[in-house]
């Protein structure tokens, strides 16, 4: 199937449906398949009854608390019954929203564990609960002056939300996409078994809450139907110029603006578009070449790369080898395991494989349902996701000064996952010593990025797989011959081998202010940014997941993307408020904010001397995790701090 012309229905809502719902079989089904925690939020939201938050609170905790707790059995008939009433019976919910106090206190009891006042503003955002108000209609804002043009780099996850909040702003703005469609590498990446670690309900807009995902985790086709439904929703591709190339950014002082060289791919054709401002949204994960292997070129069957995956491939009944042993790779094995006739998986590093049920299972049509018809339960069931993939990890990161600097583990906490991930591969192991030897890792969980166990083990027990860690010599015409020398012939080579996220800039030709050069001041892979978003020398030029603010011990790429943008017009409002051309970053606050990053990594697992992977460069500085939790980093691009700026 080509999944470039498949389509899934009503991936978008329309809106939760008005009150009242029918009593019948579907809403009865719901209610048993839904989230019970979810549905007493959804009760007290319509009601404003805060005697059930009391009746439930004691019987409420934390995922990892007490799992094999058992709520009784008369709450949740209560609960259903009265859910029953509410959305049934004419003018039985309130018409206005909860006071924030009492949201709060359905937050805390809901989760099993307080809310506490800092992070009630995040979480009612991405909860979807509130959105900011469109800002071109504001009438004590300062309108963008006639002419002012924003330029985007990349139709992504961020350059599509770009587009869509640059529009409820009033500026003008083009988007410039090399791909022939929007999704950017969910457009790109067909690879088998692409998916997201990130939760479906929370890996997407806000405010654009799908209740159509097929899985709880997404897939690869989920992602592509979900951005396409995003932007024709919002009318985006009428400013996004497709299959175009940006080759070079250079500002002129003059007249306040870049000169952005790009080519249409199709013509070859170059042009120089003039743009107010920047903002650089194409991420690091397009960026792929094959492994340099000596003798690559020589191989007569197929070879490919996981970001350039044909799906017209035919596995069955072939010898297939699988180059690699990260996320892709595990996607990947997992999915071809009983397609191919033999595999082999060629592993240079070990990975951490957490177990989590939810990463292959299906969404119910009853919760699709609860979705789609009743009111507030998408936004609480997000809300409830979030939490516990959000800032409740964060501890696992934190050095406890008590450890040995060089040990396994960096705390009490991090060894706890340590031995849970340890009992999963154990029990999948069970039998094979060897596969237990060649996989556990000598490093702190969450040192890199852990990897999500979707069939993984299960796919290397089987007796046509063989996991290799000898290391490739070359590759040979008709195969790959070991280090030791052994050879395994073979059709296929699927290179799993990951993205070149050295540069998270690419090649682009970037050329500020007074001879500043993108080339020359991140020489030395030396990249920092202030937020990870402006750099001094550089004028009204913004990056989206620049140094130092990847969400890299919880939460998704999303919520980073929705505040990067958010800051983005913040700037900008200022700066036009003032009546000024540029806004620029100070020296002063781009050091200080850098020193306070190193500072604070020295705590960070990070920089564990075993922490190596493509969150650090190759010096072993990381480049990209932001070293603080999510509510910081949220709370601190909500409003730029104008002593950091200077306006001309």
């Amino acid at each position: 199937m080509d999944m470039r012309t498949t389509t899934l229905p009503n991936m978008l809502d329309s809106g939760s449906r008005p009150l009242p719902l029918a009593d019948g079989p579907e809403l009865r089904e719901a209610l048993k398949a839904a989230n019970l925690q979810t549905l007493l939020m959804v009760y007290v939201h319509l009601t404003h009854d805060e005697s059930m938050l009391e009746t439930f609170k004691v019987h409420i905790h934390p995922p990892y608390t007490n799992p094999d707790y058992v709520m009784p059995q008369d709450c949740i008939d209560d609960l259903h019954e009265k859910l029953v009433h509410v959305l049934t019976t004419p003018g039985a919910a309130k018409s206005e929203d909860p006071p924030i106090e009492l949201m709060q206190k359905m937050m805390s009891v809901g989760v099993g564990e307080p809310v506490t006042d800092e992070f009630v503003p995040m979480v009612m955002e991405q909860g979807g609960f509130h959105r900011s108000p469109v800002r071109k209609e504001l009438s004590e804002r300062t309108p963008p002056p006639a002419g002012f043009k924003v330029l985007v780099i990349g139709a992504g996850l961020t350059g599509i939300l770009a587009g869509i909040e640059l529009e409820r702003a009033g500026y003008e703005h083009v988007i410039i996409e090399k791909n022939e469609e929007v999704g950017g590498t969910w457009w790109k990446n067909r690879y088998p078994g692409v998916g997201v670690d990130t939760p479906s309900h929370f890996y997407s807009y806000s405010f654009e809450i799908s209740p159509e995902w097929n899985h709880y985790h997404p897939h690869g086709a989920d992602m592509r139907e979900y951005f396409r439904a995003v932007a024709d929703k919002y009318d985006v591709r009428r400013n996004i110029r497709f299959k175009t190339m940006v080759h070079s950014l250079v500002f002129d002082q003059d007249e306040a603006v870049w000169n952005v060289t790009v080519e249409d791919l199709n013509s070859g054709k170059r042009e120089v578009i003039k743009a107010n401002a920047v903002f650089n949204a194409f991420g690091t994960t397009d960026r792929w070449v094959l492994p340099d292997i000596k003798g690559i070129e020589s191989f007569q069957g197929i070879i490919t790369h996981s970001a350039d995956y044909d799906e017209n491939i035919d596995l069955k009944g072939k010898k297939v080898a699988v180059i690699g042993t990260g996320a892709s790779s595990a996607q990947i094995v997992s999915t071809i395991v009983k397609e191919v006739d033999e595999l082999v998986v060629f592993m240079r590093t070990k990975h951490w494989m957490i177990n989590n049920p939810e990463v292959k299972a299906e969404v119910p049509e009853p919760v699709k349902w609860a979705m789609r018809h009743i009111p507030y339960y998408k936004e609480w069931f997000r809300f409830r996701v979030f939490w516990f993939a959000a800032d409740g990890l964060y501890p696992n990161v934190v050095k406890d000064p008590s450890y040995p600097e060089d040990g396994i583990a960096v705390s009490a906490l991090n060894e706890g996952m340590r031995q849970y991930a340890l009992s999963h591969m154990h029990h999948k192991l069970a039998g094979r010593p060897d596969l237990i030897e060649k996989l556990t890792p000598d490093f702190p969980i969450f040192s890199k990025r852990v990897v999500m166990d979707a069939g993984w083990y299960d796919a290397l027990v089987q007796p046509h797989t063989t996991l290799e860690t000898a290391g490739i010599a070359e590759i040979l015409p008709n195969g790959i011959r070991t280090n030791d020398g052994k050879v395994y012939e073979l059709d296929i080579i699927i290179c799993a081998t990951g993205f070149n996220a050295s540069s998270l800039v690419q090649d682009l030709e970037i050329k500020g202010r007074d001879g500043h050069d993108i080339a020359v001041d991140w020489a030395d892979e030396e990249e920092r940014a202030y937020m990870g978003t402006t750099i001094p020398g550089y004028p009204n030029y913004f990056l989206s997941t620049g140094p130092n603010i990847g969400p890299n011990h919880a939460g998704g790429l999303n919520i980073v993307s929705e505040s990067q943008v958010h800051y983005l017009i913040e700037c900008l409002d200022e700066m036009i408020a003032r009546g000024a051309r540029t806004v620029e970053v100070t020296e002063e606050a781009f050091l200080r904010h850098n020193k306070r990053i190193d500072d604070q990594m020295k705590h960070m697992i990070w920089t564990h001397p075993k922490s190596k992977s493509y969150y650090q460069n190759s010096k072993g500085r990381p480049v990209g995790p932001w070293p603080f939790r999510l509510v910081d980093m949220w709370n601190e691009l909500q409003k730029p701090v104008l002593e950091d700026y200077k306006f001309n």
